[in-house]
């Protein structure tokens, strides 16, 4: 199981009808029914894995530190396995920024996933892109800056909840 992080596990700041990260440690916050959703995954043996851009910190505006303590606060209070983070921004053409599948090509090699069996959740169109291009099944946390008029996820959900439900439904 794939997951965004800003807008699927935590609470964004919406900004000129942008979606930004919290700035801060104080700003984190953990949105409803994530911990329960991802209790339940968990205990169906689904591995966690967050796959995250933040190109704040290659655009100077967060620091490196500060979205490496956000993570640690989360594997702290979260069931997560793993947390890939790309730091690069569009301009700099990397293979790990979502849209392009390097965060989960990466996880699965190290964690011996089977792409084909996995799942990526995001809201955004750049995580449903990275999700069908590695092989996934895709739902998209449908929120009003999600910009995924073109792109069809496999699902679409209000919350990580939604999502957890349908996949435990279709596994049983």
């Amino acid at each position: 199981m794939f997951l965004d992080r800003d807008g699927v596990l935590i609470r964004t700041f919406v900004r000129d009808g942008v979606a930004h990260p919290p700035d801060t440690m104080d700003e984190l916050e953990i949105l409803p029914g994530v911990p329960e959703a991802l209790g339940m995954l968990a205990a169906n043996d689904y591995l966690l894995v967050v796959a995250t851009n933040q190109p704040d910190v290659a655009r100077g505006t967060q620091s490196r530190d500060a979205v490496e303590q956000m993570n640690a606060a989360l594997a702290r209070h979260l069931p997560l396995d793993a947390i890939y983070v790309c730091f690069h921004d569009a301009d700099d053409h990397c293979a790990c920024r979502k849209p392009a599948p390097g965060l989960l090509i990466q996880a699965a090699q190290k964690h011996r996933i089977d792409l084909n069996q996995s799942f990526m959740i995001g809201d955004r169109g750049s995580d449903v892109l990275a999700g069908n291009s590695a092989g996934c099944r895709t739902f998209l946390v449908d929120r009003p800056y999600s910009r995924c008029d073109r792109i069809k996820p496999d699902f679409k959900v209000a919350d990580l909840m939604e999502a957890a439900q349908i996949v435990l439904a279709d596994a049983a």
